[in-house]
């Protein structure tokens, strides 16, 4: 087993931690927030859109069984990457989209899919390509979050779509069995 850190932002947290929760090799995904000023910041000053971080996801993968390639090409088909600080109704900073790299390699692979992805997309692809600044892990109800609530309105209208659409794109190449 190899275990590599990836984190990437792209709107809400619940969403991006529901959908690589289902992917093959991730053995954790930590809902949380980085990129801002403030030291350890709370849900509700992240949501004000004043301490400058994004809502983010940390995970932690086995690159024997899914790639980093393979982490961002779900992060670009499970949000849209052309919006800047939007996710379909959730707007403000803490929504971009961005990916924070641990290493050179992680750098070299996420510009190779960046270039790639401005192919497939008709607008231009506005995630920001950044090294990775301090975590801070969520409030603990954030964790799990769809798992812990499916039938909330935000998962069942938003959360959902999201990893439906990752386990029909996707399916057995990435989700687990």
């Amino acid at each position: 087993m190899s275990t590599e850190i990836a984190t990437v932002g792209g709107g809400c947290f619940w969403c991006l931690e529901a959908v690589y929760q289902q992917m093959r090799g991730v053995s954790l995904v930590e809902s949380g927030y980085s990129g801002g000023h403030v030291v350890n910041p709370s849900y509700e000053a992240v949501c004000q859109g004043t301490t400058g971080h994004a809502e983010v996801v940390r995970i932690h993968f086995d690159s024997t069984q899914s790639s980093y390639r393979d982490i961002l090409e779900v992060f670009f088909t499970i949000h849209d990457p052309t919006t800047p600080n939007r996710q379909g109704n959730d707007v403000g900073t803490q929504y971009r989209s961005v990916i924070y790299t641990h290493d050179a390699q992680q750098v070299a692979t996420a510009k190779q899919v960046i270039a790639e992805m401005a192919h497939v997309w008709d607008g231009p692809i506005v995630t920001e390509l950044l090294e990775a600044p301090v975590f801070y892990r969520a409030e603990e109800y954030h964790q799990n979050y769809f798992a812990n609530n499916p039938l909330q309105s935000y998962c069942v209208f938003v959360v959902e779509p999201k990893v439906m659409k990752f386990k029909k794109v996707f399916g057995s190449r990435l989700g687990h069995d």
